[in-house]
């Protein structure tokens, strides 16, 4: 799905009361009983399932961090309540009304006011271990800073910006023609100074930025990444975009995350798979075996009569889980039995369980026997 806040045309730092006009003014504009386009009534549902993230503290505060993996499966599936909308007379009326207003429906002026910065995109690779427990990692990025020299007017000391001859300082053009159904006037934006009713002079410019308001600079940040992530999943990193214009806010840096594959261990979402072998005789009588988890070696009990393949679960050894740290994920642990080779080789299906006493103790004299000979029981056989 499109990020949340671009789906409702709102800043990342919006009000619940921007968020709130943004959302109903859309919901009007696509509701299936007013726009019979093909896709109205998927932007619909669209919306109300960004408002009703962004609507929750709770909620937006895991989008803003994790994106949408930080809140999948945490919506009802449903449009927020339609009450606060005013009904369908609202609806029509602002859907029918006010048409002629501007050309394709938008306000040339909304370019004098400040604007975001962009939102910048980083890669960044790290390992498996660091992705199962989180950790801290610096980053080196180049992005747009407001000038220091001007405070981003793009203006030398002392000087002032000129006003634009072509609109008169308005930022827009205004054309009227007469019609069979009167007379319609259309706003554009000036395409002299592309609607800020102003502009620098070259003499004038700041000498730092040229005029631009920002200049590239290099910075080292340092993130932190939380424990659980994944490949593939992105961080957000506030403000540290590129600079607004006008004193707009700076964008978003966002941090898309690669993890390294590890041999000794495979990854699916919270639970952590591994493989170990053991010998034939250890999977007969059961023993006291030693693993590889994430969290370093750790003992455990084979129990006798082992069959190859088996899948032991070794219960919080997994991954956190992204959010909630202190709730992890299990290991599940596949047994590989090395099975002895010789004049009379042993298949899988042969490892027996139950043993009397009596074989249990002789089959453990052969593996000290076979210990002595440095092998297991191949070599009696």
């Amino acid at each position: 799905m499109a990020d949340y806040y671009d789906l409702l045309n709102v800043s990342r730092d919006a009000s619940p009361e921007t968020l709130k006009r943004a959302y109903r003014s859309l919901a009007r504009q696509y509701h299936p009983d007013v726009n019979k386009e093909p896709r109205a009534e998927e932007r619909f549902k669209e919306i109300g399932r960004a408002y009703e993230v962004l609507s929750d503290p709770e909620k937006r505060a895991r989008y803003d961090q994790f994106g949408e993996a930080g809140v999948s499966g945490a919506a009802g599936g449903g449009m927020p309540d339609m009450g606060d909308m005013g009904g369908f007379a609202d609806l029509f009326e602002n859907f029918f009304s006010g048409g002629f207003g501007t050309a394709a429906g938008r306000d040339p002026r909304r370019r004098r006011t400040p604007t975001q910065g962009e939102n910048l995109r980083v890669g960044l690779t790290i390992s498996f271990h660091d992705a199962v427990f989180g950790t801290n990692k610096e980053l080196q990025i180049r992005h747009r800073e407001t000038c220091t020299s001007c405070a981003g007017r793009g203006l030398k000391p002392g000087s002032r910006p000129s006003t634009c001859q072509t609109c008169g300082g308005t930022g827009q053009i205004r054309r009227t023609s007469r019609t069979p159904l009167g007379v319609i006037s259309q706003v554009s934006t000036c395409p002299a100074c592309g609607g800020v009713g102003q502009f620098i002079r070259p003499e004038d410019r700041c000498g730092a930025c040229n005029g631009q308001g920002t200049t590239q600079v290099s910075k080292k940040l340092r993130i932190t990444i939380p424990a659980g992530v994944e490949s593939d999943q992105q961080l957000r990193v506030p403000g540290e975009g590129n600079a607004g214009e006008r004193g707009g806010p700076p964008g978003d840096l966002f941090v898309q995350l690669r993890v390294e594959s590890d041999h000794r261990f495979s990854r699916e979402a919270a639970t952590i798979r591994s493989t170990v072998e053991v010998s034939y005789l250890q999977a007969i009588l059961g023993d006291t075996i030693t693993v590889q988890t994430v969290d370093g070696d750790l003992p455990i009990e084979l129990p006798a009569g082992t069959q190859p393949g088996t899948v032991l679960t070794l219960p919080g050894c997994g991954a956190p889980k992204l959010g909630n740290p202190v709730a992890r994920g299990d290991h599940h642990l596949t047994i590989k039995v090395s099975l002895p080779k010789g004049k009379f080789s042993v298949k899988e299906q042969h490892i027996p369980k139950g043993l009397p006493s009596e074989a249990r103790s002789l089959l453990k004299q052969l593996d000290k026997k076979a210990q002595v000979r440095g092998s297991m029981l191949g070599g009696f056989l």
